[in-house]
């Protein structure tokens, strides 16, 4: 995820998967960049989506457990009894507008589904690189 705020003098990346967000790597960056949350911009860059991310009973509990709310970000799984199918920029979203965080952009990739994106799971093991960058001018 990148963000900005409005006048572009402040920028941050936090990287989060479902570790990270249950962690608390969103509230840490945004506390980092202390300033109006309002005045906030994020991208969402490219993630694996829910359609292809399965994930255990751990991993729902370790959100609903402290948001309750976070149980619309997961759909029952059709491959596996007690698992999941875990939409990690709805989970994003949630966090950052918990945080006062209201100009979300993207999140509409899927690196799973996608072959423009390297994929860990999609391609068996096989690595790549790929990058987003942000900068002050």
């Amino acid at each position: 995820m990148m963000f900005c705020n409005r006048a572009g003098t402040q920028v941050a990346v936090a990287h989060a998967g479902w570790r990270g967000l249950a962690g608390g790597v969103l509230e840490a960056t945004i506390a980092a960049m202390n300033t109006d949350p309002d005045d906030i911009l994020v991208w969402l860059g490219p993630a694996i989506s829910n359609a292809q991310f399965e994930v255990g009973p751990e991993v729902y509990g370790a959100f609903v457990a402290v948001h309750p709310d976070t149980a619309d970000a997961f759909d029952h799984s059709p491959y596996r009894l007690g698992h999941y199918m875990a939409d990690l920029y709805r989970l994003a979203r949630f966090r950052l507008e918990a945080l006062g965080v209201n100009h979300i952009s993207g999140g509409h990739f899927c690196t799973a589904c996608e072959s423009r994106f390297y994929s860990f799971r999609r391609d068996g093991g096989k690595t790549g690189r790929m990058a987003s960058v942000i900068w002050i001018n």
